[in-house]
């Protein structure tokens, strides 16, 4: 599917299913579903931490990316850190070279493929696109897992931690995550 014909197809559909949000991995169609508060205040915690930390980044919930330039793919983190201002005066579909770190936190769904997705699909496009630092909030697992040094095909290092012990994102990011919070937000 080109990127055009996603965008067509992603403008209906969201008039007449509500719920659900699209992407664009791996020339695959995924449908995500709409998050639920434990999640929205995970990445409330995380924006937060990164105001405090960066106030000259912001964290864009949401905020579209053009990802794998080799397939055109689509992608809509829970979160994009980059310079404030990043997006302005783009579509729906942003540019990823102004950001600094992707975030993905998952999510309580039936989707059978939202393990492959946010594990696996996600990292690889994510590091194809060269986006430095990649943080997966695993609610699942309990676990907090950083991606870092991406060559343009995968990320050479990943770090996971449990919830309840800090872990740094390394540079460009250079925050200091104490993720004992995270435990308050998972089933």
């Amino acid at each position: 599917m080109l990127p055009e014909e996603f965008d067509e197809a992603t403008r209906i559909l969201a008039r007449t299913i509500e719920g659900i949000r699209l992407e664009l991995i791996d020339g695959k169609i995924r449908s995500r579903v709409v998050p639920d508060g434990d999640h929205g205040r995970i990445i409330e915690w995380l924006t937060r931490i990164c105001m405090q930390s960066r106030p000259e980044l912001w964290l864009y919930p949401d905020q579209g990316l053009k990802v794998q330039a080799y397939r055109k793919g689509r992608a809509r983190p829970d979160g994009s850190l980059a310079l404030s201002g990043a997006f302005v005066g783009q579509g729906e579909w942003g540019d990823a070279a102004p950001v600094l770190m992707a975030v993905e936190v998952t999510s309580y769904d039936s989707d059978s493929d939202s393990d492959e997705r946010d594990r696996v699909e996600k990292p690889r496009a994510y590091a194809q696109t060269k986006i430095p630092v990649y943080l997966l909030i695993d609610r699942d697992s309990c676990e907090v897992t950083v991606y870092s040094e991406p060559d343009g095909v995968r990320y050479e290092s990943a770090r996971t931690v449990p919830f309840g012990k800090g872990i740094t994102l390394p540079d460009p990011v250079g925050i200091t995550l104490e993720t004992e919070a995270l435990k308050e937000w998972v089933r």
